[in-house]
């Protein structure tokens, strides 16, 4: 009989320390070393791509050439979206842009192409933008980059 009462006051002994220590809140230290971003973010910086023609703010008509280099990873099969908006985002034209070396290195490849837009009769303003898309085939938003060129369109 009193074995049978200390192994049940044993047990619940047990049981109530393992509540608490489950129950009890836990205090974390906070970490020392910076925890570094990893989010994906669109480059601002021109390490991807330079644009040659048109230059920003340059005054453009349709058909507009386009120029520069950019890394090949910026390609998928050799090609890379472009489009035109106007002032108020609107895709007013679009296409791609063509690489004229081996794109398939991480080296600046260079790149030409023409974009035929229709600017709106009623268009507010000739302010616009062509915006060179990073090829994304597999369509994950961390794959994604793009440079803008702000442009007037005439």
């Amino acid at each position: 009989m009193k074995s049978a009462i200390m192994v049940t006051l044993v047990l619940f002994i047990f049981l109530v320390l393992f509540f608490c220590t489950l129950l009890w809140p836990y205090k974390s230290e906070a970490p020392t070393t910076p925890i570094a971003d990893t989010s994906a973010e669109t480059p601002t910086d021109t390490s991807l791509i330079h644009v040659f023609t048109p230059q920003p703010q340059a005054a453009v008509s349709s058909p507009v050439s386009l120029s520069g280099e950019a890394r090949g990873y910026w390609f998928f099969e050799a090609s890379a979206p472009v489009v035109v908006v106007d002032w108020d985002g609107r895709i007013i034209g679009e296409g791609y842009v063509t690489a004229e070396g081996e794109w398939m290195t991480e080296d600046f490849v260079p790149f030409s192409g023409t974009i035929d837009y229709t600017l709106p009769v009623d268009s507010y303003s000739a302010s616009g933008t062509i915006i060179f898309h990073k090829d994304n085939p597999s369509g994950l938003p961390e794959h994604d980059a793009a440079f803008e060129v702000p442009v007037l369109l005439n």
